[in-house]
């Protein structure tokens, strides 16, 4: 029997520079959650590549089973979908987007299994071609889905509206309903989907709020909310990351000749 936690997920870090004033240094960061989920509930091992460049995603690619793009208080750069910052004050991470907006299609290209989360849902938009919305509730017909940053985080990652999954989806079979409440934390959102990628669920001002690769062999799907938050207490989040770590798995198999 093959060991599971012998597969490995990269998960790529933020970079933000921590302190105050002119006291900050720069720090490589994860977050715990996403970590934890990629553990306890798609059974893989999260690693990490703290330095890592664009001109080393195929030779790292090949040691790993798996990607997941996580969420992050950063956003992707407006000028990689041709617009200037609309609010200077938002945080940004040009080296990560240097290096995951690279990382997607490398992913799809040798067919590693994609998981992306919030920014990361956003980046797999953004590097295939589409655009987004830098301020979503700036946008005439949409929704606010901003949290109160001021709300203890139970009230933050609870469930804050509904999302409409496409019937028959694999989505819909994840969730065992067509329609499921999700939490929403997110400024930013889709403008125009990209070619190649499939909505999965809307939520009721029509944003999409999860997709997938159409043309993808293994497992290439997003989502906007967030399912890393207390994933074990929700059968729906926890569903996720089970077919995350199974296509791990699967793509481990294949690398490494050993059976599942």
């Amino acid at each position: 029997m093959k060991n599971r936690m012998s597969c490995l997920v990269w998960l790529p870090v933020d970079h933000r520079l921590l302190g105050q004033g002119d006291l900050q240094m720069p720090f490589l960061v994860l977050g715990d959650k996403y970590a934890r989920a990629v553990k306890v509930n798609a059974q893989a091992q999260p690693v990490m590549f703290p330095l890592a460049d664009p001109q080393d995603i195929a030779s790292l690619l090949d040691m790993v089973d798996g990607v997941m793009l996580t969420g992050s208080p950063s956003n992707v750069h407006p000028s990689h979908f041709g617009e200037v910052v609309a609010n200077p004050a938002l945080p940004l991470d040009t080296h990560r987007d240097a290096l995951t907006l690279t990382l997607v299609k490398a992913c799809i290209a040798a067919d590693v299994p994609m998981l992306g989360i919030c920014r990361g849902f956003q980046e797999i938009n953004v590097a295939l071609g589409g655009t987004l919305h830098q301020q979503v509730h700036a946008v005439e017909g949409l929704q606010d889905h901003r949290e109160n940053k001021a709300a203890p985080f139970e009230l933050q990652y609870g469930p804050s509206h509904p999302v409409h999954l496409l019937p028959g989806s694999r989505m819909a079979q994840w969730a065992g309903a067509n329609t499921v409440d999700v939490n929403s934390l997110h400024g930013q959102g889709i403008a125009r989907l990209a070619d190649g990628l499939m909505p999965l669920a809307r939520a009721d001002d029509g944003l999409v709020e999860a997709f997938e690769l159409k043309a993808a062999h293994s497992f290439a799907v997003a989502v906007q909310w967030h399912p890393e938050w207390r994933t074990s207490e929700n059968p729906f989040y926890a569903a996720i990351f089970e077919a995350f770590g199974d296509a791990c798995r699967q793509r481990n198999a294949t690398r490494t000749n050993i059976e599942i």
